[in-house]
């Protein structure tokens, strides 16, 4: 058998669901495990998206689609951006991808060549990094640090690029952190690329799931940011739709041409049926979206307040996403030894911050999409357990 390509060596594998498989194991020994590990959504899907994909399964929508997605649901996304980013899209300046990771891969494979440099907020999501690597890219990371609320600086982001630079990877609402971008560090970032020449990629998978009366504010509402920026955005997280795989990339129409021919090469389009059911998410009623928002902020409100009152733990509170990223230096451990601890022997599943990169030493992040009876629980356990190991702290 030959070798494998070296490519392989590079392309990483998502820390959520090797912790996910550990915790599996362990609860098929009988073990109690609360999962906290996974960032999906514990909503169905709102039964008017599902009663959409059913009639248009039995209309006969089985079929092949355009590589870049039906013209409905471009339609639909461009309508939608168009309203909530404050800027006119047109349908050819949207492709609908299998998922929104397709997006990224598509955006960062079309303008990456081996030695490019692209530049990453971390920690971030390891997507970024693993498909940076895998075209031949070199990821460089600029820390999101606690004291800024987790929004990255221009000035360090400006003093990164080099000769190599040629992407910046954005991502807000932001996980692990649930920080958000401010409108400063936003400008900042599009001053930076329009200097150098350079393209954004900005991931705002998690727009709709922002807390307290706040709205989600988009490098796209940014003059100068649209003619360089492929917006990423998608079904899974706003419409519990995780299962489904649909995910959109917004940029201008050369760019997404360039996505669209790599999705025709990989999985030639998106499922018809499902896009269809899409539109519907788009266009049809958002009473589910707006109560699932109202519960993740109820749950941000009771992790936020357990956490803290762990020894040990603190965290600045979650202002978007369904995610926790509490601080865990003053316990003195590895974030990996202590997230495999807490499985061990508290039998709750969560994730080290280095998960996300070498700057989430010192962190943990848990997922508050489950319910509020599973987040009581693993509080009790975590607390339990830090008392009973670290009694001094």
């Amino acid at each position: 058998m030959p070798d494998f390509a070296k490519r392989m060596n590079v392309l990483g594998v998502e820390g959520a669901f090797i912790v996910l498989a550990k915790a599996k194991e362990l609860e098929r020994q009988g073990r109690s495990i609360v999962h906290m590990e996974i960032g999906q959504p514990d909503f169905p899907t709102p039964k008017h998206i599902i009663e959409a994909a059913k009639k248009a399964l039995d209309s006969g929508m089985t079929s092949y689609t355009p590589s870049t997605g039906i013209y409905e649901l471009r339609e639909a996304v461009a309508e939608y951006v168009s309203k909530s980013r404050g800027t006119d899209i047109s349908p050819d300046e949207v492709v609908i991808t299998v998922g929104a990771k397709l997006a990224i891969f598509g955006a960062l494979m079309a303008f990456v060549d081996p030695g490019d440099e692209v530049i990453i907020p971390a920690p971030a999501y390891p997507s970024y990094d693993s498909v940076t690597m895998f075209v031949g890219g070199k990821p460089v990371h600029v820390p999101l640090r606690e004291e800024r609320k987790f929004s990255p600086s221009g000035e360090e982001i400006a003093e990164t690029v080099t000769e190599k630079t040629k992407v910046i990877v954005i991502n807000t609402p932001c996980n692990p952190t649930g920080g958000v971008y401010t409108r400063e560090d936003l400008k900042a970032i599009v001053e930076v690329a329009q200097e150098k020449d350079l393209l954004i990629v900005s991931d705002e998978i998690y727009d709709e799931i922002v807390f307290d009366g706040k709205k989600h504010e988009s490098i796209l509402s940014i003059p100068g940011a649209r003619e360089r920026t492929v917006l990423i955005g998608g079904f899974s997280k706003t419409w519990s739709m995780t299962g489904w795989r649909l995910g959109w990339a917004v940029a201008p129409k050369e760019i997404t041409d360039k996505i669209a021919k790599i999705q025709l090469n990989t999985t030639s389009c998106p499922v018809h049926f499902v896009q269809v059911a899409a539109v519907e998410a788009i266009r049809g009623p958002q009473d589910d979206v707006r109560r699932m928002v109202q519960e993740y902020q109820e749950r941000r409100d009771l992790i936020f307040d357990g956490l803290n009152s762990i020894p040990g733990f603190s965290m600045i509170k979650p202002a978007a996403t369904f995610y926790a990223f509490p601080n865990v230096k003053k316990l003195g451990v590895k974030s990996s030894e202590l997230a495999d601890m807490i499985l061990n022997e508290a039998g709750v599943a969560l994730l080290p911050g280095t998960a996300f990169g070498p700057e989430g030493e010192g962190y943990l992040r848990l997922s508050f999409a489950t319910s509020k009876d599973m987040i009581k629980e693993g509080l009790k356990r975590i607390k339990e357990f830090v008392e009973e190991r670290f009694p001094n702290v």
